[in-house]
C-alpha cells in the first residue's frame, strides 16, 4: 500500500557529491507530497544551483539531513530565504542601508557579488542618504524610503493615514505616500504624531487572523488586536519619524 508522508519544518541539508561537502541549503519549497512505494521515491528530479554549478539530487538522507548530488548540465535555482511573512526587521534593513552607503560587510565577497554591490551603490543615491531618510517622487509614485523594515513601515502607514496611500501593501524599505503630498502636508502629518510618540497599530487583514492559534475561540476584535500587536514595531517607526527627512522635488509639484 502506498504511503504519502508530509514533511514539515525548516530542514537544512548538506549536499554531498560523493563524500565531499559542498554547502548548506534550505530545501524548501519541497514537493508537498512524496509518494513512497516499496521504499522508492516517485518524484521528479530535483536540481540545485550551487556555486554556479547545476547539481541533480540523487538521494536525500533525512535522518542525517544530507543530500547526495551529481553534476547536471543545466537547471536549478538559487534563492535567498527571506525572514517569513513578517518581512525583514529594522536592524537588518538598516544594515543593508549602511552597506549601500559604503560600509563594507566583514565577509569575503565573490567577484559577482562585488560587481552587483558596485552597481547597487551607484544607483543608491536615489533611495538612501547618509543624512537621513528620503521622500522621492517618480511621476505619480511618491515613496518614503525609511529602510525601517516591514513591521515598522506597516506601523508608519497606519500612523500617517492622511498622507499614506490607503491601498498600499507594506514593504521592507519604503512607505508609499499620496501623490498630492507637499512639504507642508508632510510637516503637519509628522507633527500630528507627536514626534513619534503617538503611534497606531498596523492595519490587519481579517484573513490573517485565521493563522492565529486559538483564533476560533477568541472574539474577532481581540484576535485582530493580537495580530496587530505582534505586527507592530513602535521603536523602528519612532526612529524613522525622528530622523531628518529630505524631500526630493516635491516643492515643484
Amino acid at each position: 500500500m502506498s504511503k504519502i508522508p508530509d514533511f514539515h519544518g525548516p530542514h537544512v541539508e548538506s549536499p554531498l557529491p560523493g563524500h565531499v561537502k559542498l554547502t548548506w541549503y534550505d530545501p524548501t519549497p519541497r514537493p508537498p507530497r512524496i509518494r513512497v512505494i516499496s521504499h522508492t521515491c516517485e518524484c521528479g528530479p530535483r536540481l540545485l544551483l550551487l556555486g554556479g554549478q547545476s547539481w541533480r539530487v540523487t538521494f536525500i538522507d533525512w535522518t542525517r539531513k544530507r543530500a547526495f548530488v551529481e553534476p547536471a548540465d543545466r537547471g536549478g535555482v538559487a534563492k535567498w530565504t527571506g525572514s517569513g511573512v513578517a518581512g525583514l526587521p529594522f536592524a537588518l534593513t538598516r544594515a543593508m542601508r549602511e552597506v549601500l552607503l559604503g560600509a563594507d560587510p566583514p565577509v569575503s565577497l565573490t567577484r559577482r557579488a562585488q560587481a552587483c554591490l558596485a552597481d547597487w551603490r551607484e544607483e543608491a543615491p536615489a533611495v538612501v542618504h547618509p543624512g537621513g531618510t528620503l521622500i522621492t517622487r517618480d511621476g505619480a509614485d511618491v515613496r518614503w524610503w525609511t529602510w525601517a523594515g516591514y513591521r515598522a513601515n506597516a506601523t508608519l502607514a497606519a500612523t500617517l493615514p492622511s498622507i499614506a496611500d490607503p491601498v498600499q501593501r507594506s514593504t521592507d524599505f519604503a512607505v508609499r505616500l499620496r501623490q498630492d503630498l507637499t512639504p507642508a502636508v508632510w510637516k503637519a502629518a509628522k507633527e500630528n504624531t507627536g514626534n513619534g510618540e503617538l503611534l497606531v497599530l498596523p492595519d490587519v487583514d481579517r484573513r490573517a487572523v485565521t493563522g492565529l492559534k486559538f483564533a476560533t475561540v477568541l472574539p474577532e476584535r481581540l484576535a485582530v488586536a493580537t495580530v496587530a500587536i505582534r505586527l507592530a514595531d513602535f521603536e523602528g517607526a519612532k526612529a524613522a519619524l525622528t530622523e531628518p527627512v529630505r524631500l526630493h522635488s516635491l516643492g515643484n509639484h
